[in-house]
């Protein structure tokens, strides 16, 4: 099991939320988010373990905040 190991991929989870943004219609927002994702994969090459990368569940999320810090 992985719980407390913090390998996990939080994108999932993070996904789901920016889908209750748009059901709330804070579209936006949600937008924003899939874009940091997005980024944060494609641009900053920031992976957990699983997508082939070394980040774990802080450094992945640390760096996804980061890019919606930067807008």
């Amino acid at each position: 099991d992985i719980a407390g190991k913090g390998i996990a991929n939080p994108i999932a989870l993070m996904l789901g939320a920016a889908m209750m943004l748009d059901h709330v219609k804070l579209n936006d927002k949600a937008t924003r988010l899939r874009k940091a994702i997005d980024d944060t994969l494609n641009l900053d090459k920031v992976r957990t373990g699983d997508l082939g990368g070394t980040a774990n569940t802080k450094t992945f999320t640390d760096a996804l905040i980061a890019r919606i810090h930067k807008g």
